[in-house]
């Protein structure tokens, strides 16, 4: 008797092989397959005739085999399998690649159910590797149950040698178990929504008999997987309160004077943003802030106030850790113009250890003694250095680390068990419901402005015909004293991606561009080598620099004002959005010229999306429509939500979720009453430590 634990070698057709190939998804038991969700469907209408098929359409045949055979394609050296299929309209051609036991399963006089992409080859419209079911029972073919061929069918990420057929095949064997299956959403919550039952949504996502039927069962699933979320955010907000801070005291007169001195004026968002922080760091439960602005936008002002208010506190050091040592050394640079006395800075990475106020080699040990402020990448929370006592640890391009190492630095003990206040920073654009849905355990401050005096860069996609005019233009403004940046997808050439490189390119653009020093960066240069290059570019001594994606954050160069991405289809919008904020920096107009090969119409939509919005929020919105949730900025990497039903951008379904959360957490704190929610909980926390 099968039961949910049941192992699947129990079920028909799952021999050792089978089994090889199921655990290779993760699929053990009976329950591990009924929640293994579809991934997208195939939507196969009733059966039209022959004569009314089109091409590119998806549909669905029936009809009578009149011929099948199997034959050695001599240009590929593969089998084929082809056939000639009629109904009362006309005939159809079918081929299949490498299947030749189709000709043995099928036979002529066999009444057969095809569905698939309709194709014109070979002079005439054809089905090319359709997926197949013969009628048993000619009689009833209007009642007969079709699971592969008719409807919505659904199709499951796989591994080599398994075919969603199968699995639709061992699931509809299964699920009749899903009635065994208990709620782990409370009553309350299932009549609030006018949620379905999970054993009704488990058979309805699997083989929905209509949209409405697989909306119902998104819309359930869905709402569970991000309730979890929730719970474990309002659980991690509950810890916090329940923990000791150091109290940050606002020093108005310092703070305002520190202003006073900047030569420029705070937009409205950093005034707003820097009050929020300051407001949060005079509590003594623990600050845990997003601050989250465009590319450009001022953050580090914001972070600046932050800063010098804890100095003046007298409570502890100030920790900022960087994705990377460029960023990292960077912010060492800008600290340091920012406070030029009183502030003891230090900057610490695996390749480098300096403060700005004491020359000469210097160990780890003596800056965590003496800094005020120690910036860093994951140096920083390395069990060989000794930072304590922390009163602010602050995370930039926080979405770049995995929850573990944000989680290491923000729990961070000082003096009387204190726990640090935690800022992260994040240039990444994210919708309003991206934000709630993963940084639930985060209160949120935005710049939505840009500094006064910004240019809009100019953006243009280029095509290899237009390259030297582009090169042109190029030309003349590095004669102007500019200065620009050149993007390559890879460091080295390589055959199979037919990708620029970037030192490929460097060497092409010294022939065309002799009059002009060019250097070279990339994520395999010591931090020696990258120091070096970038102060050379910084100072103006290279005119042109060639690199990889190590660009993509922290580059502050405010003369340069060309930037030129080769391969621009080969990353996300994102990403490219953050490319195009290295340059807009100064006075000067600037230009990003997109260069692609591609004709792909999608990608074209894409890279129009870049040279149409240059507000952050809007493109995400726009990568939003173009790529989907489960591409869309790689949000789903380690530390966020893997989510296999859920819209990570339905606001009102997030927001629902997190009242319902927050609302059982009050009543429930340590969810006696609610082990299976605990358990799921649990496994969250299991998969992000396995990051």
């Amino acid at each position: 008797m099968l039961l949910l634990n049941s192992p699947l070698s129990d079920l028909k057709g799952v021999g050792k092989t089978t089994v090889t190939k199921l655990k290779k998804l993760g699929l053990l038991t009976v329950s591990d397959l009924i929640f293994y969700f579809p991934f997208r469907y195939n939507r196969f209408e009733n059966a039209g005739s022959i004569a009314d098929l089109q091409e590119g359409q998806e549909a669905q045949v029936l009809g009578y085999v009149d011929l099948i055979n199997n034959r050695r394609s001599a240009r590929r050296k593969m089998n084929l399998t082809e056939a000639i299929v009629q109904d009362d309209s006309g005939i159809l051609k079918v081929i299949w690649f490498n299947q030749p036991y189709i000709a043995k399963n099928l036979q002529v006089g066999d009444l057969v159910s095809l569905a698939g992409r309709v194709s014109e080859q070979f002079g005439g419209l054809c089905l090319i590797s359709p997926v197949y079911e013969k009628i048993t029972n000619q009689q009833e073919t209007s009642t007969q149950n079709l699971h592969n061929t008719k409807g919505i069918i659904p199709n499951y990420h796989l591994v080599e040698g398994l075919t969603s057929k199968q699995l639709r095949y061992l699931l509809k064997q299964v699920l009749p178990l899903a009635g065994e299956l208990k709620d782990s959403l409370p009553t309350e919550i299932i009549q609030e929504y006018g949620l379905i039952s999970l054993p009704a949504a488990i058979k309805k996502i699997h083989f929905p008999e209509d949209e409405a039927h697989l909306e119902e069962a998104k819309r359930r699933l869905g709402f569970e997987e991000l309730f979890v979320w929730q719970l474990r955010a309002q659980l991690i907000k509950r810890q916090l309160k329940g923990r000791q801070a150091y109290k940050i005291s606002y020093n108005e007169t310092a703070t305002r004077q520190f202003v006073s001195n900047l030569p420029f004026s705070l937009t409205a968002g950093q005034k707003k943003s820097g009050w929020e922080i300051l407001l949060d760091l005079e509590k003594n439960i623990p600050m845990s802030r997003l601050l989250q602005g465009d590319v450009g936008s001022g953050k580090t002002i914001v972070t600046a106030l932050a800063v010098l208010n804890t100095k003046l506190s007298n409570t502890g050091k100030t920790l900022i850790m960087a994705p990377t040592e460029i960023l990292a050394s960077q912010h060492f640079e800008t600290f340091k113009k920012l406070f030029p006395e009183n502030l003891k800075i230090a900057l610490l990475t695996s390749g480098r250890k300096e403060a700005n106020w004491q020359l000469g080699k210097i160990k780890a040990s003596e800056i965590a003694s003496d800094a005020d402020l120690i910036i860093g990448t994951h140096a920083l929370i390395s069990d060989k250095v000794s930072l304590a006592p922390v009163a602010l640890a602050i995370v930039d391009e926080q979405q770049r680390f995995g929850v573990l190492q944000r989680k290491k630095l923000s729990s961070l003990n000082g003096l009387n068990n204190l726990c640090p206040h935690f800022l992260s920073l994040s240039a990444t654009p994210i919708p309003r419901s991206l934000a709630l849905a993963l940084y639930g355990d985060l209160d949120l401050s935005i710049i939505d402005e840009l500094p006064a005096g910004r240019k809009t860069v100019i953006t243009k996609i280029a095509k290899e015909n237009q390259r030297e005019t582009v090169y042109q233009f190029a030309r003349q403004e590095l004669k102007k004293g500019r200065q620009m940046f050149v993007v390559c997808p890879l460091i080295s050439p390589s055959d199979k991606l037919g990708s620029k490189s970037a030192k490929e390119e460097a060497e092409k653009l010294k022939e065309i561009f002799p009059d002009f020093k060019i250097s070279l960066l990339h994520g395999k240069l010591k931090s020696s080598e990258k120091e070096k290059v970038m102060t050379e570019f910084l100072d103006q001594k290279t005119q042109i620099l060639v690199s990889t994606a190590v660009i993509e954050v922290g580059i502050d160069i405010k003369n340069a004002n060309l930037i030129l991405i080769e391969g621009s289809e080969r990353f996300g919008l994102a990403t490219l959005h953050q490319f195009r904020g290295r340059v807009g920096r100064g006075e000067e107009q600037s230009y990003c010229f997109l260069f692609t090969e591609s004709n792909n119409l999608e990608t074209t939509k894409r890279l129009e999306a870049l040279v149409k919005h240059h507000n952050g929020r809007e493109l995400a919105e726009e990568d939003l429509k173009l790529r989907g949730a489960g591409e869309t900025y790689g949000f789903l990497q380690s530390g966020f939500p893997e989510l296999k039903i859920a819209s990570l951008f339905d606001y009102q379904q997030i927001k629902a979720a997190q009242t319902s959360a927050e609302k059982l957490i009050k009543l429930d704190p340590e969810l006696k009453n609610w082990p299976k929610l605990k358990t799921k909980i649990g496994q969250i926390e299991e998969g992000l430590h396995l990051e």
